[in-house]
């Protein structure tokens, strides 16, 4: 872990997003007058929010799409 001036990182905020991008810091703390104000930390990727995560799970329907037509007419406020 790391502390950061805000001033320090407001001049390299680039190099400071690398760092946590890369791997090479797992949060970077910024402080303000000494105190710590914010953290800096790495966005790890949702898997279960993944295309496909369900796949084999269960059947489709051959009928899925038969009713998209009369759907859609809803939406469109027809009747």
């Amino acid at each position: 872990m790391q502390t950061i001036s805000l001033f320090d990182a407001k001049t390299h905020l680039s190099r400071l997003i690398d760092q946590i991008a890369s791997g090479a810091e797992s949060e970077i703390v910024i402080s303000r007058n000494g105190k710590p104000v914010a953290r800096v930390v790495p966005i790890h990727e949702d898997a279960s929010r993944r295309i496909g995560l369900a796949k084999g799970e269960f059947e489709v329907p051959e009928d899925i799409d038969l009713h998209n037509a009369e759907v859609a007419a809803l939406f469109h406020g027809e009747r």
